[in-house]
């Protein structure tokens, strides 16, 4: 057996996320191992698979083939374990999830629109199809306010009830505040989260997932047991901008992560919308940047956002947040559990010299430090966790 080939547990488990499957098992379970292989959105991944299609990239992958793949492999063989392989499939069929592959009749096809970082397969809870709504992306602060709430579920309800499919992360705030007033309103709603979805995410939100899968669909790009992370959050916010129609911020502070939402919806040319508040309030200083630095159009109500769907515009976005690579390392790293450089680069899914040399450089800006052996911790002044 092979990276390319299944164990007959793994090809089991496969079969039960992909029932009554006529698809070519080879390349889905490719796309499976890809899954476990990449961080979200590797767009070296992504552009060998759609040149050579998913099985014969991972054979290309893991031979000696093409040396311009070797720093893309120094990150990706690490973690081609098939014991992690078959946890993934395992814990997919024990959460009744469905693995969801490009071509698939339930496979959101606007995701294409993110071309090489587009994901290379999905999973999903829950089934009810609602593809063929209008979808809106619904997406704020977690620290909401009691006004950033009320206009969320204003905004939901009234999209909801008026047919359309609410998207957004599951989060608590204004997250939250939509899903449920979507549900409340007798719509479809779709969470997108950074994390598998068979670890729901916030824990407080289990119930409402378990709703959300019954009367929409629950979707992570992340396989099944995975721990959401900062880097797969920001990553996971592309998807919820690609996923739909329109995209709306309700409420944001000045660096929240919605705005990294709202860059993508920007740079897919998806129609951007923003909730003002007041000029006083903190919470909203996010709202009003849309507005003014990324051409987004203010909205005060569910007509709003109808109308906004006939217009698109190109805004410019300014984004000053640090670079992926950075947010993986920090996401590797830990305050109390020094780590190797290896383990880092293996839990960033970073290549080893890649690892060294950022370490090296938030070493010299404090913000990580090395002991005697040589393992590094994060420093108070650093991110990991």
């Amino acid at each position: 057996m092979t990276a390319l080939d299944p164990s007959p547990r793994a090809a089991a488990d496969l079969a039960a996320v992909r029932p009554g499957d006529s698809t070519d098992p080879s390349d889905v379970y490719a796309r499976v191992v890809w899954n476990v292989l990449v961080e979200p959105g590797d767009g070296v991944a992504g552009a060998l698979i759609r040149t050579y299609g998913a099985r014969e990239a991972l054979r290309i992958a893991t031979s000696d083939e093409a040396p311009e793949l070797a720093p893309a492999r120094a990150r990706w063989m690490p973690r081609l374990q098939p014991t992690a392989i078959e946890a993934a499939l395992a814990s997919a069929r024990r959460a009744e999830a469905r693995f969801v592959v490009p071509g698939d009749p339930a496979w959101p096809t606007r995701l294409d629109d993110l071309d090489d970082h587009a994901p290379l397969a999905l999973w999903r809870r829950g089934g009810h199809e609602t593809a063929a709504a209008p979808t809106i992306a619904l997406v704020g602060a977690r620290a909401a306010t009691a006004y950033g709430e009320g206009v969320a579920a204003d905004l939901a309800g009234d999209l909801a009830a008026a047919g359309a499919a609410v998207v957004s992360g599951a989060a608590y705030g204004v997250d939250g505040a939509c899903h449920r007033a979507a549900l409340a309103a007798g719509g479809a709603t779709i969470a997108v989260l950074a994390g598998g979805v068979d670890r729901p995410y916030p824990r407080g939100h289990e119930a409402l997932l378990g709703q959300i899968a019954a009367r929409g669909a629950v979707w992570s790009e992340t396989p099944c047991g995975a721990a959401p992370t900062k880097w797969r959050f920001l990553a996971r916010n592309r998807l919820i901008a690609a996923m739909a129609d329109a995209v709306v911020v309700v409420e944001a502070g000045w660096r929240s992560g919605s705005l990294n939402t709202a860059a993508h919806a920007a740079s897919l040319g998806r129609p951007l919308g923003a909730v003002p508040g007041p000029v006083t309030s903190a919470a909203s200083a996010g709202c009003h940047r849309v507005l003014r630095e990324y051409g987004g159009v203010c909205i005060t109500s569910a007509s709003d956002v109808w109308d906004m769907l006939g217009a698109r515009g190109e805004p410019s976005v300014a984004d000053d947040r640090p670079a992926p690579e950075v947010v993986r390392l920090f996401d590797a790293l830990s305050a109390r559990s020094p780590r190797s450089t290896t383990e880092v680069a293996r839990r960033s899914g970073l290549a080893p010299d890649e690892a060294g040399v950022l370490l090296g450089f938030a070493e010299l800006e404090g913000r990580v430090a090395r002991d005697d052996a040589g393992l590094w911790r994060a420093t108070s002044a650093g991110e990991g966790r």
